[in-house]
């Protein structure tokens, strides 16, 4: 199952890319911008990859991301990623990127996008590989700050696939964001939100209302509101669900308990993603083959996440057909 697994054509809907920094290339950068670490070792890193919650997750995540300062370290870290994720079979992306860590750094707005820009370009012309760029707000900084954040991104507009809200869930429900979302719509970029991980069913309907999302990222918690469970349904809003993910932040204690398999049952358009690979255990093959391995799904199952994946991605047409016609030949 994992050769055939390797071959289907996977498109990735839910990935971080500060998320895909590797405790190798962490070192490199932090050598290369003469960075501290408060790690003596790459074991030690991984050893720090016993997260509790989402926060304690978070506390890492943003601590890594201080390694990263010019054009060529963005350019890296992406390009680190599309030669993996190749390697997985993975044949589309949609990577998201959190300025505001970035900006209170010091780092500009254009060194993202030129640094991400020439990765994207890079894995197209090496891997035939196809992209999207998803610019996320921090959920636990103002509404201010993200409304700043996308004003800034002005001259990138053309770059930008969609925004998202992501980070600390709890106490920051997607109603705080209400006017950036509506202002990225008069501007016509499309919009997602995380929802429903650690935060309640209710987060998600307020993606769904007062954020007029179109993809929910994680969703998991769905279940616990049937009216809700039935509108994802009826209106086959997708979900990026991230297993691992889940697993190594608690929302599940093993991946045997995740709720997957309901989510399924019930009809709603589930995708399987990685998230932050460096951090969860690796990237969609890993995913893959764990929910094979948890749950005893067949080709056929894997086809249909694979096929919500396509149908729910930022491409042109003439690649959705393409990539839904090579599944089809898988």
């Amino acid at each position: 199952m994992k050769d055939w697994l390797q071959t289907l054509p996977k498109a990735e809907l839910h990935l971080h890319i500060e998320g895909t920094l590797e405790p190798e290339l962490m070192f490199e950068l932090a050598a290369r911008n003469d960075v501290a670490l408060p790690y003596d070792s790459i074991e030690e890193v991984r050893a720090a990859y016993n997260f509790a919650n989402l926060q304690s997750f978070l506390d890492l995540y943003y601590q890594g991301m201080n390694v990263l300062h010019t054009e060529q370290d963005f350019f890296d870290l992406a390009m680190a990623y599309f030669e993996r994720a190749h390697q997985d079979g993975v044949v589309h992306v949609e990577l998201s990127f959190d300025p505001q860590p970035h900006l209170s750094r010091g780092v500009a707005m254009r060194t993202l996008f030129a640094g991400l820009g020439q990765a994207r370009e890079e894995a197209s012309r090496r891997f035939g590989m196809s992209t999207a760029l998803i610019m996320s707000f921090l959920r636990d900084r103002s509404a201010d700050d993200a409304m700043d954040v996308l004003e800034q991104a002005a001259p990138w507009y053309d770059q930008i696939d969609a925004i998202g809200l992501d980070s600390a869930e709890l106490g920051n429900p997607p109603e705080k964001f209400t006017a950036v979302f509506e202002q990225a719509r008069m501007l016509g970029i499309a919009r997602l939100a995380h929802a429903g991980e650690e935060g309640p069913a209710a987060y998600i309907s307020g993606a769904l209302d007062a954020l007029d999302v179109c993809r929910i990222d994680h969703g998991v918690r769905c279940l616990e509101d049937e009216a809700l469970t039935a509108r994802l349904a009826n209106e086959q809003i997708p979900l990026t669900v991230c297993p691992l993910s889940n697993v190594y932040l608690k929302v599940f204690e093993r991946l045997e308990d995740h709720t997957l398999p309901a989510l399924l049952d019930q009809g709603l358009c589930v995708t399987l993603n990685s998230d932050d690979p460096a951090y969860f255990g690796g990237g969609m093959l890993n995913n893959f083959m764990a929910c094979h391995d948890a749950f005893g799904w067949d080709e056929d199952a894997f086809r249909v996440l694979a096929r919500n994946a396509i149908e729910a991605a930022f491409m042109d047409e003439n690649r959705r057909e393409t990539l839904l016609q090579a599944l089809a030949d898988c």
